[in-house]
This record gives structure tokens, C-alpha cells and sequence, in this order.
């Protein structure tokens, strides 16, 4: 990957903590969607086999040699895109959530509008439903459309494709994370954003961390981050 860039100037980055159990398959689906397509694992310090299993199957990887967390992970695949010259970048789940088959209409929505951000969003098509989760994602987007103007349907996903001038933002500031917070900063800031619909899986490997109680802070800390930390920026 170093020295033959693909066809399509995009990288699809996979930050992958413990995943030995579904890195293999999220692979395979980009390899078998997006063949046109890099991609880039981000090992973050697993404690499972997951670097093991990259490195047995040659697939790209970079390790991070200690655990730095989604955000660190993330960061460093922005700055990997960035300084290799990628025109846009994805963020791509390593636990098998996220499909490859919808990241080239993502592309195509991102340059027919000259968007700076696109989501892969679940509620365009599919209706949004009154779990605790999804109460959430409308409380986030209801702090978004009131500080941003714009209305984003599906906020709390993690499937997300950055043009080069906002990946250098997320590569090269330390506050910028893969959070819903961090779009709307990037709104306020003059970006650009559209959603593409897509349809992901359920986690078939581990539990997320996203229990009910940590739902609840993680909804509180999200909205009190767009309605007044990132307002003051």
C-alpha cells in the first residue's frame, strides 16, 4: 500500500481493539465490495490475537503498542490518510457493524455535493424507533440542528467518510475525536455534511460498552458537549 496507491484515492481506516473474532470478515467484505479501495487496521494495543491474525493474512496494519483508546486510534489513521495523500478517509467498524458494499455511494455522495462529511445513515429508509439508544441519537440531533442548523438523521453513527480538509483537522487537532460532538464543531466551523442510507449488523462478538447506565452519561456528555463546550470554540 505504501508505494502503489489504489485506483481511488480513499482509505478505509478500521480501528480494531480485541477483534480477533470478526477482523478477518470485515476485511474480506472490503476486499470483496471495495477492491478499488486501501484500507488500514489500526491494532490499538489488543490483548487478543488480532495482530497475530493481520499479520498471518498480510493484511495492512498499524500497531499502536499501547491501548490509546477510539479516539487515539482514529486519530492516528487520519494522520496515516492525510500525510499519504488520501482525498477522503472512512471510518470503518472493526467489529463487523459496518458493510463495505455502501462506502462507494458514499464517495459518490461526497463529490457530487462537494460534501466535507457523509454518514452512513440508518434512518433515512428505516424509521427510528423509542429505545433508550435511539432517544439518544434525537436528543443528539435535535443539540445539533439547534446550534448547527443542520439536521442530521442518524448522529450516532460511527460509519462516517471525511474529505481531505476535514481530515486534516481531525489528523492534526488533539479535541477532535469520532463523535457525534466533534461533526458539530466541524458544522459551526463551515463543513459541509450529507447522509447516505445504509443498513449495519448487530455486534455478533463481544459486548459493547454501551450498557444502560453508560447510554444515559454517554447521552448527557454528548449533549452538554455541542449546547456549550464546543459552542465556546
Amino acid at each position: 500500500m505504501e508505494g502503489n496507491r489504489a485506483a481511488e484515492p480513499l482509505l478505509i481506516i478500521i480501528p480494531a481493539y480485541n477483534e480477533e473474532n470478526t477482523i478477518c470478515s470485515v476485511v474480506e467484505d472490503i476486499r470483496l465490495h471495495c477492491p478499488q479501495f486501501d484500507y488500514l487496521i489500526v491494532n490499538d494495543g489488543s490483548t487478543d490475537r488480532t495482530l497475530e491474525i493481520c499479520m498471518e493474512h498480510g493484511f495492512h496494519v498499524m500497531n499502536l503498542p499501547v491501548n490509546l483508546g477510539l479516539a487515539g486510534a482514529f486519530q492516528a489513521g487520519m494522520r496515516y490518510a492525510f500525510r499519504k495523500g488520501y482525498q477522503y478517509a472512512v471510518q470503518f467498524d472493526g467489529d463487523g457493524q459496518h458493510l463495505a458494499e455502501y462506502v462507494p455511494a458514499m464517495l459518490d455522495c461526497a463529490r457530487q455535493n462537494r460534501y466535507d462529511i457523509v454518514i452512513g445513515s440508518r434512518y433515512i429508509q428505516g424509521e427510528k424507533g423509542f429505545s433508550l439508544r435511539e432517544i439518544g441519537s434525537r436528543l443528539i440531533g435535535f443539540c445539533i440542528l439547534i446550534t448547527t442548523g443542520k439536521r442530521i438523521k442518524d448522529p450516532t453513527s460511527g460509519m462516517r467518510m471525511y474529505s481531505v480538509s476535514v481530515m486534516k483537522k481531525l489528523a492534526m487537532q488533539m479535541n477532535y475525536d469520532p463523535e457525534p460532538d466533534t461533526v458539530a464543531a466541524l458544522l459551526r466551523g463551515g463543513a459541509s455534511c450529507g447522509e447516505v442510507p445504509v443498513r449495519m449488523n448487530e455486534r455478533l462478538y463481544g459486548a459493547s460498552y454501551l450498557t444502560a447506565a453508560n447510554s444515559m452519561k454517554y447521552m448527557f456528555y454528548m449533549c452538554t458537549s455541542i449546547l456549550v463546550v464546543h459552542w465556546l470554540r
